[in-house]
């Protein structure tokens, strides 16, 4: 009895020890794999430790940060209004709550928390470097850090740094901070700074990488993440980030676009592999391979977490986007519609009415979807070759005059983006849309002349534009018994550009005959000329013999002929 009770206190002894060790470790651990982005990890250890250590407000500022990193803003704030209620002094938990309302695009709530969290910072640099974290946390569509924002995190940060000139964390952040406005020697300082404090820090290795990285310079770029993974070999950020250089390597070098892409998914999946596998690391590899446009195989994993109950909503964002690109209209449009029904509108961006709107019009609701475009426009009027989709859609509806407004809008708002075709779709649309008895067809018809004058101006052996712009002056001849003849010019300019390239295909004979016809009715009824009308429908009918026209005069001339014996 003795020995079993010797066995029984020794091995309750090690129990003790064994908790009190995982017990100490805790929120090292946790903070660890927070820096090693295993959220689930943490956040599973975290939630342990707000019930084990509730009285520790660190815990619960801690699970609401892997909350705001894992898109749930709703329960970051919870958890620290949670620490906040243990400790009503806690610097981090009000820097926390600045970060949410920053999120909910509240900037006066923002505000006020930082500087709440300044206020209680003490000697403890922690409040800095997350009030300055908070400032680079993404509030746009593209990603980008604003000036302002980027600014208030590099002047918060630097206080920061007189209170804990050496802390690691605080000089990455502040290096993120000027790296976000592409001050690479402020930026390389901090980092370097980072490393020669604490050589071991994987951390600062990635961040130099990245830093390589948008100097274009990816061998420099590659070495940082292999030195940070020589420090930790599981570290995974390093292969996330070595998974984003060869995306644009990828596309920078389009030689090696091909591999540079593979070899991009395969790092992304290695870091997927160094995580947790959870719903959020899919995210995050969803969010990959919508950067490097990898839409075939970003459908299956949307789908697979759009299945999945514990899933962000945002997986069914990119199953539409995906499914639109793949061009799974039926699929996306059912995926859009539940993003932009369940999704809390604060979360709705521009882009998502970019695709509601193709996938609508994709699917048969061309009306519709044209209004959804123009609603993206109001929320962001940079992304201007919606211009020109809208026009596309409308020009293929047969709405002329409609597709001429928004074609010309193209010329007008697309900056580099605008092509001669765009110029030249105008033109065409006002040309189609011309109705003589309708109000304003006069100006109609000067929009379209306009457009095809442009094109010519800077295109002038372009022969499509000079036969429309025939066609569209031959529409101000309103008296056919007594032609003006405004569209003879651009008729004769037609035959000499087309001549000019040699022997002219089927579609340019038809237009030939056309042109031709046009010079010989001018010349038999303006200028009184049968031989020189003779020459031009002989012309006119070496090239389509058959044109009415053409048939018309011939016979009208032997009739005349037969007479005259």
């Amino acid at each position: 009895m003795k020995m079993i009770s010797k066995i029984a206190k020794a091995t309750l002894g090690l129990v003790l020890m064994g908790s009190s060790s995982v017990f100490a470790q805790s929120l090292a651990d946790a903070k660890k794999a927070i820096d090693a982005e295993q959220y689930q990890k943490a956040k599973s250890m975290l939630k342990n430790l707000t019930t084990t250590q509730a009285d520790k407000d660190e815990n619960f500022f801690y699970l609401g940060w892997v909350y705001i990193k894992q898109d749930y803003s709703d329960s970051a704030k919870v958890a620290f209004n949670k620490g906040i209620a243990v400790n009503p002094k806690s610097g981090l938990n009000y820097a926390g709550l600045g970060a949410v309302a920053r999120l909910d695009k509240d900037k006066a709530g923002a505000t006020t928390n930082f500087n709440q969290a300044i206020a209680l910072a003490g000697k403890s640099a922690k409040p800095y470097v997350f009030v300055g974290k908070a400032y680079l946390l993404p509030v746009t569509t593209d990603g980008k850090v604003s000036v302002d924002d980027a600014s208030a995190a590099i002047a918060v940060l630097q206080k920061g740094k007189v209170v804990a000139p050496k802390d690691v964390e605080l000089l990455i952040t502040l290096g993120d901070a000027y790296a976000s406005q592409i001050k690479s020697n402020e930026a390389y300082q901090a980092y370097s700074d980072a490393s020669t404090i604490d050589p071991k820090n994987p951390a600062a290795k990635v961040a130099t990488g990245v830093l390589w990285r948008y100097a274009n310079n990816f061998e420099d770029s590659e070495k940082q993440f292999q030195d940070a993974l020589a420090i930790d070999p599981n570290y995974g950020p390093a292969y996330r980030e070595w998974a984003e250089t060869d995306n644009r390597w990828a596309t920078t070098d389009p030689k090696m676009a091909s591999a540079k892409i593979k070899q991009a998914v395969e790092e992304y999946k290695k870091y997927i592999s160094l995580t947790d596998q959870s719903p959020e690391s899919q995210m995050r590899y969803a969010d990959f391979l919508i950067s490097a446009g990898q839409y075939a195989e970003l459908q299956p994993v949307a789908a697979d977490l759009a299945k999945s109950a514990n899933s962000n909503l945002r997986a069914y964002r990119y199953l539409a986007y995906s499914a639109y690109e793949n061009k799974d209209y039926p699929a996306g449009l059912t995926a859009m519609n539940t993003w932009m029904t369940k999704a809390d509108p604060k979360r709705i961006v521009p882009r998502d009415y970019l695709y509601l709107g193709r996938l609508q019009m994709k699917t048969g609701t061309d009306s519709v979807g044209i209004n959804t475009l123009k609603k993206a426009l109001t929320m962001d009027s940079t992304q201007t070759d919606v211009y020109g989709e809208i026009a596309k859609s409308l020009f293929q509806q047969k709405k002329y005059l409609q597709a001429g407004d928004a074609y010309k809008l193209v010329t007008v708002k697309g900056g580099r983006a605008v092509k001669l075709t765009d110029y030249f779709y105008e033109g065409i649309s006002y040309y189609y849309g011309y109705d003589e008895k309708k109000p304003g067809a006069d100006s109609v018809i000067a929009k379209a002349d306009s457009a095809f004058s442009y094109v010519t101006q800077k295109a002038p052996t372009t022969s499509d534009a000079y036969i429309y712009r025939a066609r569209v002056n031959e529409l101000k001849d309103k008296d056919r018994n007594n032609i003006v003849g405004y569209a003879k010019p651009f008729y004769e300019k037609y035959i000499e550009v087309v001549t000019a390239k040699g022997a002219p295909d089927d579609k340019a004979k038809k237009n030939l005959a056309e042109a031709y016809v046009y010079l010989g009715t001018y010349a038999e009824f303006k200028d009184k000329d049968l031989a020189k009308a003779t020459d031009n429908y002989t012309k006119a009918r070496d090239n389509d013999p058959n044109n009415k026209q053409v048939v018309a005069f011939f016979a009208r001339k032997a009739g005349g002929a037969g007479k005259s014996k």
